[in-house]
């Protein structure tokens, strides 16, 4: 009875070890979820907004990316505009500066920044709520490819500057004023 007694505590006391061993290396979806969201790395600087009376404006800064890995914003979204976009100005098929959409989205490099600017790249606010007057801060959401989100407040400044049309020419405004024109006053 003895030796029964002990073949079996020594199968079981084996069986336990075999599964301590086996969960060891097993990782939980809670243990592999510990990365951090990329909002976390994400941060900008010098951020300001162009007052506008209604119509469109857009928003300006330095993006800056704390990571080791590229990040991606895919979207914006603010109170003050019931549409908002990613936006680039480049030169069109007549040699125009024109804004449209930036597809993918902008790209941070790793440990690097991303410069939105007046005539460049920029957060394109598309139809105002309500005036944005200078002095005010106006709240951002960005949303980055991971789904994570980062806020920020930029104050409003007036500001004039170069002319860029909107690429398919039926959003085209003043942004001074907000009236319609020819063109999109974005800056140089």
């Amino acid at each position: 009875m003895k030796f029964r007694t002990a073949t079996t505590i020594t199968a079981l006391a084996a069986a336990a070890m075999l599964t301590l061993a086996g969960c060891a290396g097993t990782t939980t979806a809670a243990e592999t979820s510990t990365a951090a969201p990329e909002a976390d790395s994400l941060t900008i600087q010098d951020a300001w907004v162009k007052a506008a009376d209604s119509g469109m404006s857009a928003a300006f800064g330095t993006l800056e990316n704390a990571s080791d890995t590229d990040l991606v914003v895919t979207g914006v979204e603010s109170a003050a505009s019931t549409t908002m976009q990613l936006h680039e100005t480049v030169e069109n098929e007549s040699g125009a500066m024109v804004m449209r959409e930036k597809d993918g989205g902008f790209t941070i490099p790793a440990g690097g920044s991303f410069e939105l600017a007046p005539g460049g790249n920029h957060l394109m606010l598309m139809d105002l709520t309500a005036p944005i007057t200078a002095g005010t801060d106006v709240d951002f959401t960005l949303t980055l490819e991971d789904g994570s989100t980062y806020e920020f407040t930029a104050p409003a400044k007036d500001y004039t500057g170069a002319n860029e049309n909107y690429e398919g020419g039926d959003m085209d405004m003043d942004m001074g004023t907000g009236t319609p024109t020819d063109s999109m006053d974005m800056g140089n």
